[in-house]
């Protein structure tokens, strides 16, 4: 009973250094935002769109990006992208988002803004 006991609380210190190890290989370099100029004219600002994507293995959620208050001209979708303040937004509702999943959205501006990563949760 002692060895079984043992092998079991060695077992579960293996499984949480791995866990512990996967969270840890995940970056803040992992949330990549791209975006691209659409082509469309919108009151004479030019339209972009922005994908942000999870290169991780895991799950990130809370994913804050600093947007000062997201200019622009044409609606911008507040599911995917929703200002918390003057300098930072909230992605995706704050929602988990899976690894190699993307959040769109599309607004128009005189220049392309800037969505560096303030934030996020892991979730391995």
């Amino acid at each position: 009973m002692c060895k079984l006991l043992k092998f079991f609380s060695v077992l579960a210190t293996i499984s949480l250094a791995i866990a512990g190890a996967r969270s840890a290989s995940c970056r803040s370099s992992d949330i990549v935002v791209h975006q691209t100029r659409t082509g469309r004219i919108v009151e004479g600002k030019p339209e972009y769109e922005v994908n942000l994507s999870n290169l991780c293995h895991c799950q990130q959620s809370r994913v804050v990006v600093r947007c000062y208050g997201l200019s622009s001209v044409e609606a911008v979708d507040p599911r995917s992208i929703k200002p918390l303040d003057e300098e930072r937004c909230l992605v995706g509702g704050g929602r988990p988002i899976a690894p190699g999943a993307l959040v769109r959205f599309k607004y128009a501006w005189l220049t392309p803004q800037d969505f560096p990563l303030v934030a996020s949760k892991i979730l391995c």
